[in-house]
């Protein structure tokens, strides 16, 4: 079985930056409440005509771009969203069209903070087995249309942004590349982090009193996610090196889900990491679900955070729950 590895990445940011002392405008908080409680300083949101699938497209056309492909040349899009342009369909066959592909399959992958991850697992898969040479994997997401804009709110609403980030997965030798991919679930815990409404499970799927109790905007049990998080990014990192035969100390460099500041602090405590081996832009762009991993790939790429040979590691914890890692010889 041949290999497969990530010869390309790109990323898509809003231009419009969202300074923490704007939110003071909507909500009771502050620029010192923030960055105490998750490191974020700014983050972007869409404008008009953005939207996932137009920003996921951007990113993929960079991610081409660097991997000196053309859009004829991709075999399979796998697209990670929790913030779809519509109920259906998905991102993925807007992405084909806004691309000029191929008449070629699209997957949307819905685990959301993980979704990136699973998505590259799907890609890593089909790559190997040889049933494709060239897969597209996007995260993007959307999260400013739909937040509480209110002191009710704040809690979620001062953590995400909006963004896309985009990787080409190709073929390698056996052994370089994607080493591994790891997934885990937890359902029992999906109601700690969700979004009720709109749903299927209701009728009608969205309802004046869903709308009063606003259950229509993001439920996050902070404190509780926090500990889980910790726990299962540890849990993670270190599967993934104890199963390719690695200890942390050959780890080049962490690139976390960019969840929480505090977080991904947390785990490099946990696991005895120093600073410099662990990748943080939250600062920036807030939390991207899908799209933070891919965004944080690309960054480091173009600021030579990572070389060739370098053992990278990747690794996500989010709504679901759900969690995962993928450990990759760059």
């Amino acid at each position: 079985m041949r290999g497969a590895r990530i010869i390309g990445t790109g990323r898509y940011l809003p231009s419009r930056v969202v300074p923490n002392v704007e939110l003071e405008n909507y909500m009771d908080t502050s620029d010192e409440w923030i960055q105490q409680r998750t490191g974020i300083k700014e983050r972007r949101y869409v404008q008009e005509g953005e939207s996932s699938a137009t920003m996921g497209a951007e990113a993929a056309r960079k991610a081409l771009e660097k991997a000196g492909l053309s859009p004829e040349d991709v075999d399979f899009v796998v697209f990670a969203t929790l913030s779809p342009d519509y109920f259906f369909p998905g991102c993925g066959v807007l992405v084909q069209d806004m691309l000029g592909l191929r008449e070629v399959g699209a997957l949307d992958v819905r685990n959301q903070c993980s979704g990136f991850i699973y998505a590259l697992q799907v890609a890593e898969s089909l790559v190997k087995v040889g049933r494709y040479d060239h897969v597209l994997v996007i995260g993007a997401e959307v999260h400013s249309t739909g937040l509480d804009f209110s002191t009710e709110g704040r809690d979620v609403t001062v953590i995400f942004g909006d963004g896309a980030g985009a990787v080409v997965v190709g073929p390698s030798d056996p052994g370089e590349g994607i080493l591994g991919t790891w997934t885990h679930s937890e359902g029992k815990y999906a109601k700690q982090l969700w979004c009720e409404a709109p749903s299927s499970a209701c009728n009608p799927r969205i309802s004046e009193e869903m709308l009063r109790e606003r259950r229509h905007f993001p439920y996050m049990n902070g404190r509780y996610v926090f500990t889980h998080a910790v726990k299962r990014f540890s849990e993670v990192i270190s599967e993934a090196l104890e199963e390719c035969g690695y200890a942390l100390e050959d780890l080049d460099l962490l690139i976390p889900h960019q969840a929480n500041l505090r977080i991904s602090q947390a785990v490099a405590k946990n696991l005895g990491l120093s600073e410099e081996k662990v990748f943080s832009n939250i600062q920036k762009y807030g939390n991207t679900t899908a799209a933070s991993i891919p965004i944080a790939l690309d960054e480091c790429v173009e600021e030579g955070r990572v070389s060739r040979g370098d053992l990278v590691c990747l690794a996500s914890f989010g709504s679901g729950f759900t969690w995962a890692s993928a450990l990759v010889r760059w």
